[in-house]
């Protein structure tokens, strides 16, 4: 005889579940706490370094402003206490840990270069953390379960697709180092490909969820693989000219792989079949390959990329070697264990904040400090992708899946065009860089796994016991 049990492991009775049930959720915010208080700890203490290492004293202003961010991270931990009791506890910490120490780098770049007071960068991008905490707290507030944003999948279509092409309009669009991705309204500008990545990611898990059984199921087999039927190629190819488009008419090559890959692994995710990344990858490659020998732009960067010692390519005024070998030549400066907070000449590389911060924090911090900052990013995709794994409804882990990669990728395309592994691309580092739009989109993408993590732990677990 078997019965169905809530329960896995040693049988209890039904009072000791119960106080099971209500220490879990305080054990997990506890340790939160704690993790947030030494996060604190580094970003603040990163602060104080710079501002010794350059000016030799400390400027105790910027820290008290800086200790607002720490009071809106606090109130966003009450409230996942009281509307997201049993979220992973490691996420808010980690991300906390890396917004800070972006804080304290762009604080430094703009000591460096004089620009203080109250309109300085670093004060600036604590002003749009700030703004993103209370937006992210708002989305938490709002989104008391994730299973609502599949009803409004072709919603986050239309919105997704309006964010793409609103940097084409005439008049607000703006072209920034020969990418048209920003738009500007008045003293402000914005960065609406941060937003769209959410919003197409919501679309993709929802249009993957009706449609999976058609792209997994149909097909004909070569090579050990079953390829989908020509009339189920649509989705991709439609992705494919979406991205071709963003790389030809906005020149931005970053953004580009940033959606199509997105895409891929999705799709792979909810069908299994490994043909779709093949023709993925065919397509983008060879779109790529056409457009380096059609572009100008892209021609630039793989030149830069493959000859960044050339003195042509070093001598160019845009999409030249420049920026990068200042870069390289940073971090090798940095060594091991780096000059220290305040002691390097980071501010030497163009964009030094922005594209090239992690050179930055890889010449003052050195090798150790790089790797400490990617076992970061390791462990908050790694959160994501075990919030998608324990799901148990398909959208809410197709929407785990693709935020992670979201960020995973970002960093990936970052980093590998920092260290010379792949061509530059523009892109920020999530939650480093300067920036408003993408600090205000990579915290609702927290929000989102924090959500998703706590209705994954809700939802009952079903043991068969004999």
């Amino acid at each position: 005889m078997s019965r169905v049990s809530p329960d896995a492991g040693p049988r209890t009775t039904i009072s000791e579940t119960i106080r099971i049930k209500l220490r879990q959720p305080a054990k997990l915010r506890n340790l939160e706490l704690v993790l947030l208080f030494v996060a604190f700890a580094i970003g603040g203490a990163a602060i104080a370094l710079s501002q010794l290492g350059v000016t030799d004293q400390i400027d105790w202003s910027v820290l008290w402003l800086a200790s607002g961010l720490a009071v809106l991270i606090l109130g966003t931990h009450v409230a996942l206490r009281v509307t997201a009791p049993e979220a992973d506890p490691f996420i808010l910490p980690i991300v906390t840990t890396l917004n800070g120490l972006g804080i304290a780098m762009i604080y430094r770049l703009s000591l460096a270069d004089g620009d203080v007071g109250w309109g300085s960068a670093g004060v600036r991008q604590i002003v749009w953390t700030a703004l993103a905490i209370l937006v992210s707290l708002a989305v938490l507030l709002l989104i008391r379960n994730h299973r609502v944003l599949q009803r409004y999948r072709y919603i986050a279509m239309f919105t997704g697709i309006v964010l793409l092409l609103l940097p084409m309009l005439p008049g607000i669009g703006r072209e920034v180092f020969g990418a048209r991705v920003w738009i500007s309204v008045g003293p402000f500008s914005f960065q609406p490909g941060e937003i769209a990545k959410i919003a197409l990611a919501v679309f993709f898990a929802g249009y993957l969820v009706t449609a999976r059984d058609n792209l997994s199921l149909m097909g004909t087999k070569f090579l050990g693989m079953r390829f989908p039927r020509m009339r189920d190629l649509g989705p991709i190819l439609i992705i494919w000219a979406a991205a071709m488009a963003v790389l030809v008419f906005q020149r931005d090559l970053g953004t580009s792989l940033l959606y199509f890959g997105l895409f891929l692994v999705m799709i792979y995710v909810a069908t299994g079949r490994a043909s779709w990344i093949v023709l993925g990858l065919v397509l983008f490659l060879g779109g790529a390959l056409v457009a380096s020998q059609a572009l100008t732009y892209v021609n630039g960067r793989f030149d830069a990329w493959l000859n960044p010692f050339n003195q042509d390519n070093y001598d160019a005024a845009l999409h030249g070697s420049y920026q990068l070998v200042q870069g390289l030549f940073g971090m090798a400066n940095g060594g091991m264990i780096g000059s220290g907070l305040g002691s390097g000449r980071p501010d030497i590389t163009p964009l030094a904040d922005s594209d090239f911060i992690v050179a930055s924090l890889g010449e003052e911090l050195g090798l150790v400090g790089i790797f400490a900052i990617l076992c970061l990013y390791l462990l908050l995709v790694s959160r994501g992708f075990r919030i998608a794994f324990l799901g148990q409804d398909d959208f809410g882990r197709l929407l785990a899946v693709g935020l992670s990669f979201v960020i995973a990728l970002q960093v990936f395309i970052v980093i590998g065009g920092v260290t010379r592994v792949i061509p530059l691309t523009g892109l920020t580092t999530p939650f480093l860089a300067a920036g408003g739009s993408s600090l205000l989109a990579n915290w609702i993408i927290a929000i989102l796994l924090l959500r998703l993590s706590d209705t994954v732990r809700n939802q009952p677990q079903l043991v068969v016991e004999s």
